[in-house]
C-alpha cells in the first residue's frame, strides 16, 4: 500500500486538493504501515480534520517515522459515521505533522 503524504497540511480540504493534484501529476506515494487505529465519532473527526496543526491527545510522538523497510509508520484515523480515513505520521510530534488519504 502507498499513500501521498503532505507535510503540515492545514485541514482535510487542503489534503484532498493536494492529493488530487499529486495523483494527476503522476506521483506514486510512499509505502506505509498502520501501527495503530483511532476511531472518532463524526463530530470529533470533523474537529480533527478542520485543523491538522492542532495537538491531539491521542497522537503520540512515537506514532511516526520510517521503519527499517522504508515504510511510513502511521496511525489510521477513522470517522466512525462516514468511514472516511486519514493517515497520520506524527514524526515525533503530538499533531499530524504528515497526513495522507487512504486511497484504494
Amino acid at each position: 500500500m502507498k499513500a501521498l503524504f503532505g507535510r503540515k497540511v492545514l485541514d482535510l480540504d487542503e489534503l484532498k486538493d493536494l492529493t488530487l493534484r499529486a495523483v494527476k501529476e503522476g506521483h506514486k506515494g510512499q509505502p506505509y504501515i498502520i501501527i495503530r487505529e483511532v476511531f472518532l465519532a463524526n463530530e470529533y473527526f470533523m474537529d480533527f480534520a478542520g485543523d491538522f496543526l492542532k495537538d491531539q491527545f491521542w497522537i503520540r510522538s512515537e506514532d511516526g517515522g520510517i521503519n527499517m523497510n522504508g515504510e511510513v509508520r502511521c496511525v489510521r484515523v477513522n470517522n466512525m459515521d462516514t468511514d472516511e480515513k486519514v493517515l497520520v505520521n506524527s514524526e515525533g510530534y503530538d499533531y499530524p505533522r504528515y497526513t495522507a488519504l487512504e486511497i484504494d
